[in-house]
């Protein structure tokens, strides 16, 4: 029975290990996924959220700030630009 949970443990530890670098949380969207042309603005990342106001950007966009509420409609062309808690540019991604 000992040997049973310190398997369970194993295993859950290297799960938790996969969740940090699951393709949802990563800051830029992926090659292939970039249907918004997202990653060209990587250069945002991490800047103040005011640097958005210095970039033209002439399709549609989406700023999610800490706390806000936000439909789950999907538009592959939308580009979010997520907000961190410093008021940083902390994500940008497709939907």
């Amino acid at each position: 029975m000992t040997q049973t949970r310190w398997i369970i443990a194993f295993f859950a530890l290297g799960l938790a290990g996969c969740l940090k670098s699951a393709p949802e949380l990563a800051r830029l969207p992926e090659v292939g996924a970039d249907t918004c042309q997202g990653a060209q603005y990587a250069g945002l990342l991490d800047q103040d959220q005011t640097a958005l106001e210095r970039v033209l950007i002439m399709r549609q966009i989406r700023i999610i700030r800490p706390g806000d509420m936000v439909t789950m409609d999907y538009r592959a062309e939308r580009i979010n630009f997520a907000i961190g808690e410093q008021g940083q540019i902390s994500r940008i991604y497709c939907g």
